[in-house]
C-alpha cells in the first residue's frame, strides 16, 4: 500500500519561504511522477507542480511558476516543494500525489491522473 505523507506547512508572512516534504512509503517514490496540488476553502484543486520519476523534467502551474520550485530525493523517497515570495493568495492546503503514468507535462497538471494521495499540510500566509 502506497502511503504519502506530508509535512512542512505552517504560518509565514507575505514575501516569506517555506519548504514542502511528501515521504513516499509502500513502494519506491523512483516508480512516481510526483505532483503537488493545493485547495483553499471553496475553490477547486489546484495543479502547483509536477515533476518526474527521475526529477529531469518538472512543470508549473501558472501561479507559481517563478516562485515555486519541485524537487525530488529518491534515495530518500522525499519529494519537495520550495516556495518562496509567498503571497496571501498561495494559502491552501497542499496536496501532494503520485501518478504511476509515464510523464506527460499535461497529463499530470491534472489532478485526476494521480492514484495516490497525501492528507494535505496547511500553507497559510499572513498580509
Amino acid at each position: 500500500q502506497v502511503q504519502l505523507v506530508e509535512s512542512g506547512g505552517a504560518l509565514v508572512q507575505t514575501g516569506g519561504s517555506l519548504r514542502l516534504s511528501c515521504a513516499v512509503s509502500g513502494r519506491t517514490s523512483s516508480n512516481f511522477v510526483m505532483g503537488w496540488f493545493r485547495q483553499a476553502p471553496g475553490k477547486e484543486r489546484e495543479f502547483v507542480a509536477a515533476i518526474s520519476r527521475y526529477g529531469m523534467n518538472t512543470y508549473y502551474g501558472d501561479s507559481v511558476r517563478g516562485r515555486f520550485i519541485i524537487s525530488r530525493d529518491n534515495a530518500k523517497n522525499t519529494v519537495y516543494l520550495q516556495m518562496n515570495s509567498l503571497k496571501p493568495e498561495d494559502m491552501a492546503v497542499y496536496y501532494c500525489a503520485a501518478s504511476g503514468a509515464f510523464w506527460s507535462a499535461n497529463y499530470h497538471s491534472r489532478h485526476g491522473q494521480y492514484e495516490y494521495w497525501g492528507q494535505g499540510t496547511q500553507v497559510t500566509v499572513s498580509s
